[in-house]
């Protein structure tokens, strides 16, 4: 008997708690657009922007986002964390022009008798009195029972009669956090599973955290307990070890729990991830499930032949469904079929005595721990075969770099097109601005596009000297297609231009 199909509430706290990733702050701008991308494009049920009375800034941000959502009729999705302090909230809500308030409550009776020093009548008390304020006021409330999850545990007697109290409420949704990451998956349904037993008519939000790195584990349960929300970050942020990550908690549930049904769309989920990753300055890890950027790498030459084969080393995490492709790495491990593949991308077919030529030369990079990118390859083959096919028909020929205090940085240079010699100057922001601006002068009078410059890295090896060598990986995206160049030298703009001339010979 198939089990009949369940709806499960995505709210997204990137802007709230996940802005209490250490070192993170989203200006209000940023907020702005990482709002209305998770509302209009990844297609989350709910957002958590912010706390109320933090400061000035938070307010500016809120207000801006509650008029663009009072404008696009999705205000009730926006929410805001607010606290048990009789006006202050209720009207600091009302001036910024927001709706839903998720009151911060105490979970435990371990919080609630050593930070607040009350007892649950005083508690419970004042929670009424700023509910009704709230809901006279046209506000809705929903209720978060901090360090529920220890609260469950420690005090569980606490627990049911507070939710005893809060069903006789206005409220719309009970948050359960586990505030403090503690829960092992068989808690977390174990808890869950008993408060929606009791109360079928609740509607129950489940909130992890991932100290102990079971957050996917946590989320996975709640949803088999009844709990009819998530709350879950872009990239798994948020204070310590982060929140549930959006992206694999829907992949999850999309994979294993068939009967539930979220309206978050897949093919957004690393858009905004890479967003969310530029805003906030925090870089996400290359293996990080979904969205890292080698999640969807084969590098054992053996896994892409059977790529090739039936499709050997595939499994339902298919990048396709994330906007992304597969790639295959080169290195060492590189076999034939790898080199192929990445060819094939390039559109070079090589003859089977070339291509081990070629397979060869990448292996011997990679023991020297050197890494190549499949932009790399031309160059490889060329030095490789000698051909004439692939040598650089472009050339940067000479420079002059000038950085002064209080000018504008200027490159002079002289480039070769098929033979062709162009001189240009130009200034810009930094010295590889200008260097890019005098070469889109170039271009313009050779009525040539320039691929956009999407990512650009900079790696200097650990505890390296002031003459270290660095490489500078810059990622171009030129008719749909992304791909990388690098550089190397001891000078980062220098590394930056080398790996400019190899773009602007592969395209």
């Amino acid at each position: 008997m198939v089990p009949p199909e369940r709806y499960i509430e995505i709210m997204d706290t990137t802007l709230r708690d996940g802005e209490q990733t250490s070192g993170v702050s989203f200006s209000a701008f940023e907020k702005l657009s990482i709002a209305q991308v998770l509302l209009t494009e990844v297609k989350v049920d709910r957002i958590e922007i912010a706390s109320a009375r933090v400061s000035d800034g938070e307010f500016d941000a809120v207000k801006k986002i509650t008029e663009w959502a009072t404008q696009h009729q999705c205000l009730e999705k926006v929410e805001v964390l607010t606290f048990v302090d009789g006006e202050v909230s209720v009207n600091w809500m009302l001036n910024a022009g927001a709706k839903v308030m998720n009151l911060l409550t105490k979970g435990s009776l371990n919080h609630l008798t050593h930070q607040l020093k009350k007892t649950p009548t005083q508690h419970f008390d004042e929670i009424k009195r700023v509910v009704e304020l709230a809901t006279s006021k046209g506000l809705w409330c929903n209720v978060y029972l901090e360090d529920w999850s220890n609260g469950m545990r420690h005090s569980q007697e606490y627990v049911l009669e507070f939710v005893d109290f809060l069903q006789h409420l206005p409220i719309k949704r009970i948050l359960l956090p586990d505030t403090l990451g503690v829960l092992t998956p068989s808690d977390t349904f174990q808890y869950i599973d008993l408060l929606v037993k009791r109360y079928p008519s609740l509607h129950f939000d489940f909130h992890a955290h991932n100290d102990y790195d079971l957050a996917i584990a946590n989320v996975l349960e709640a949803v088999k307990a009844g709990a009819k929300g998530l709350h879950l970050t872009v990239n798994g942020m948020g204070e310590r070890a982060g929140n549930a990550p959006l992206a694999s908690t829907i992949a999850v549930l999309n994979d294993f729990l068939p009967s539930v049904k979220t309206r978050v769309a897949e093919q957004s989920l690393y858009s905004v991830s890479k967003l969310v990753e530029a805003f906030s300055g925090f870089r996400i890890s290359v293996n990080k499930p979904i969205v890292g950027e080698n999640v969807f790498t084969q590098t054992a030459g053996i896994h892409a032949d059977g790529d090739k084969k039936n499709n050997l080393y595939f499994n339902d995490l298919m990048p396709e469904r994330f906007g992304r492709k597969r790639k295959y790495a080169l290195g060492k491990t590189s076999g034939k079929a790898n080199i192929e593949n990445n060819l094939a991308q390039l559109g070079i077919k090589l003859s089977d005595e070339d291509l081990k030529k070629v397979t060869q030369r990448v292996i011997e990079l990679g023991d020297r721990k050197e890494m190549v990118t499949q932009a790399d390859l031309p160059f490889i083959i060329s030095d490789i075969l000698d051909s004439q096919s692939f040598q650089n028909k472009i050339k940067i020929i000479n420079y002059v770099l000038t950085h002064s205090k209080n000018l504008n940085p200027s490159v002079t240079l002289r480039v070769s097109i098929d033979g062709e010699e162009f001189e240009e100057h130009a200034q810009g922001d930094g010295q590889y601005d200008a260097f890019m601006n005098a070469i889109k002068l170039v271009y313009d009078k050779k009525k040539l596009v320039l691929p956009t410059l999407t990512d650009y890295t900079v790696r200097i090896p650990p505890g390296g000297k002031t003459d270290a060598l660095c490489e500078t990986i810059i990622t171009w995206s030129h008719q749909h297609k992304e791909f990388k160049t690098r550089g190397l030298d001891s000078d980062q703009t220098v590394a930056a231009i080398k790996a400019t001339e190899k773009m602007l010979n592969l395209i």
